[in-house]
């Protein structure tokens, strides 16, 4: 659906205002992490496809970009973030330069699973910002944090993790996302610290889960990211947390129903949220009771909030 494939702008912790751009089918991926806020992976891929025409990725964009602009609105980045990996798409490279059309940066958020190969790293080169994941540096952990295809190899992924990064010209930004007594202890801390120390990147993030997990996972204690920060910061020019919310300001185009489905298929959202976006659409809650009776949304709970997130094709429930 054309409603899943542009969406926002939402507010991003890492970006501003991020209008996003979902370039795969709901989740194909080559990683099933533990903690990702859709769900588990349904599709377990690495083989690059064709899932859209980059210039129908490119007329949609345009035509949100001109709608948020008329309405007064702005946009930091277009974001290639998706319900999967966005590398899996064989047309990465192509669309992004499309994109530049518009005069926005681009960034993509990688979990950086086919960095190795030389396609991906050229496509992800033509960004202006790029971030990596990396949650673990030793396999057994990576195995179970990331659980990831079969076929790939943590050793070969680092590597390539490590060409792109002394190749990049733009932002590279690395990403950790610490588990409750799975990847938070300080040795293995370290070991990723000083793996990224030779990435030398623009900004390394230190998050836990704040939405709704795959699984019945826990984020790190406060205690566990205090000390991986510290850890982080010996070895790192500049460490973030991307633990806090990133606040209600979503784009309101007037129709409650359509907002909602489009950014809730890549990005859970508060209940305060959805009821902002409901408020300036003059929509009542209705409209969500509506949205769930009819299978196309779901409310979830985590840590005491209540979310909710668009029911696709194939959703696992934890």
């Amino acid at each position: 659906m054309n409603s899943s494939i542009v969406f926002g702008p939402v507010p991003s912790r890492r970006l501003g205002r991020s209008l996003g751009v979902n370039n795969i089918p709901p989740k194909r991926c080559s990683y099933s992490c533990l903690y990702c806020q859709l769900g588990r992976t349904t599709t377990m891929q690495v083989v690059r496809g064709v899932y859209h025409q980059p210039s129908e990725i490119s007329r949609l964009v345009g035509e949100k970009v001109k709608r948020v602009r008329e309405a007064g609105g702005t946009i930091d980045y277009i974001t290639l973030v998706t319900d999967g990996e966005p590398t899996l798409d064989a047309n990465l490279g192509q669309e992004i330069e499309l994109l530049r059309a518009t005069g926005i940066k681009i960034a993509v958020i990688t979990n950086a699973s086919l960095v190795w190969r030389d396609d991906v790293r050229e496509d992800l080169g033509k960004a202006d910002w790029v971030s990596v994941k990396v949650d673990a540096t030793a396999p057994e952990v990576w195995r179970r944090v990331n659980r990831p295809h079969g076929s790939l190899k943590l050793s070969v992924i680092l590597e390539g993790i490590t060409a792109f990064a002394r190749a990049f010209k733009g932002i590279l930004a690395t990403e950790t996302m610490l588990v409750r007594g799975i990847n938070d202890d300080a040795s293995g801390i370290r070991q990723a610290a000083g793996f990224l120390e030779k990435l030398e990147p623009d900004i390394a993030y230190l998050a836990a889960p704040t939405r709704p997990p795959a699984e019945r996972v826990e984020p790190a204690t406060e205690s566990a990211l205090n000390e991986a920060y510290h850890i982080f910061a010996e070895r790192l020019g500049r460490v973030e947390y991307l633990i806090g919310y990133e606040g209600n300001a979503f784009a309101a185009s007037g129709d409650a129903a359509a907002d909602l489905l489009s950014i809730t298929a890549v990005h859970p959202m508060r209940q305060e949220a959805v009821r902002d976006i409901l408020e300036k659409a003059g929509a009542g809650w209705s409209v969500v009771e509506r949205l769930i009776a009819g299978g196309q949304l779901a409310e979830t709970e985590y840590q005491g909030r209540k979310f909710y997130v668009r029911r696709l094709s194939g959703y696992n429930k934890k």
